[in-house]
């Protein structure tokens, strides 16, 4: 895959940090399909991201945009962390 792609943000309504925290997810999605991430940062992320986008709604739509850009889901990525045990690797 190339990373020759923009990340779905919204620069208007987040922080600085809640975009660097929202890039940090999306960037341990990507290591899930390209080398495993550990199951605990990936949910350490993912919790961070809800923090940041608690709506079910939107998660969805930057996850389709995610999706769409890079080719990577963050809902199959998430699924199979939610079913790894804490301190194993996700790998897709």
């Amino acid at each position: 895959m190339s990373s020759n792609y923009n990340y779905p943000l919204d620069t208007e309504y987040w922080s600085t940090e809640e975009i660097i925290d929202v890039v940090n997810f999306y960037h341990l999605v990507e290591q899930a399909y390209e080398k495993g991430v550990k199951q605990d940062d990936l949910m350490l992320a993912y919790k961070r991201f809800k923090q940041i986008v608690p709506s079910k709604s939107e998660e969805k739509k930057l996850g389709s945009q995610f999706e769409e850009e890079s080719g990577y889901s963050i809902y199959r990525v998430m699924k199979e962390a939610r079913n790894a045990s804490s301190g194993q690797k996700v790998k897709m």
